[in-house]
């Protein structure tokens, strides 16, 4: 299987990269910064210099060709503002929706978050919390409402750096809780070999469940 992730220097991208390298399967990841490419490389990725905020759908499409998957992975980042939730949360995964339909992969893992909504109420949190919320709520509708794409919808809890478990709750709605970033990166790695999750949106916490069990456990 070949797998390109946008966001491809993130921390759950960069355990994605290495779990799927491991396994024998190509992976390459979308980056901005080329001084990051050693990184990835050492993770197993390729790296493929792309600014997502300004490429055009030609240009992400020629990069997507001969893929079974997509991953984004990719996110404004603390410290950044309410203009780029939107044109990274939100404008950038719709922008790899369009290049992924027109390279012809149809296979989209979509990594976004608990209280994801595109109609997010001011009282959830401070105006930037919003916005990202927002962003991350619009582009999961606009990237599920597609029917050229098989798409699943990830929303983990609060990322930590503690190792990973190996266990998880998946639910609709599991309510707030934290999560490593190595057991979402796991999560994402089994989904991308599941195709029961094809058209599901699902929260994950930390939980009592190994893995691949509670991905399963969607199919029932």
């Amino acid at each position: 299987m070949r797998v390109v992730i946008a966001g491809g220097h993130g921390k759950i991208a960069l355990i994605l990269e290495r779990l799927l390298s491991q396994r024998g399967d190509a992976v390459a990841g979308f980056i901005r910064n080329r001084d990051h490419a050693a990184d990835l490389r050492a993770a197993g990725a390729e790296a493929l210099v792309v600014d997502l905020e300004n490429a055009s759908v030609d240009e992400v499409a020629t990069h997507l060709r001969g893929a079974d998957a997509v991953v984004f992975a990719a996110g404004a980042g603390p410290g950044s503002g309410a203009a780029r939730k939107e044109t990274v949360d939100r404008d950038a995964a719709i922008l790899l929706a369009d290049a992924a339909e027109a390279a012809k992969v149809g296979r989209y893992v979509m990594v976004s978050s608990i209280g994801a909504d595109a109609e997010a109420p001011d009282d959830v949190g401070d105006p930037v919390f919003v916005a990202y919320l927002r962003a991350k709520g619009a582009a999961d509708d606009n990237v599920r409402a597609r029917t050229a794409l098989d798409s699943t919808i990830v929303r983990p809890g609060h990322l930590t750096n503690d190792p990973g478990t190996g266990q998880v709750t998946i639910a609709d709605h599991t309510g707030h809780g934290n999560i490593p970033r190595e057991d979402v990166a796991a999560v994402l790695l089994t989904v991308l070999d599941a195709p029961v999750t094809v058209g599901q949106t699902f929260d994950v916490i930390s939980g009592d469940t190994p893995i691949k069990d509670a991905v399963a456990s969607r199919g029932h």
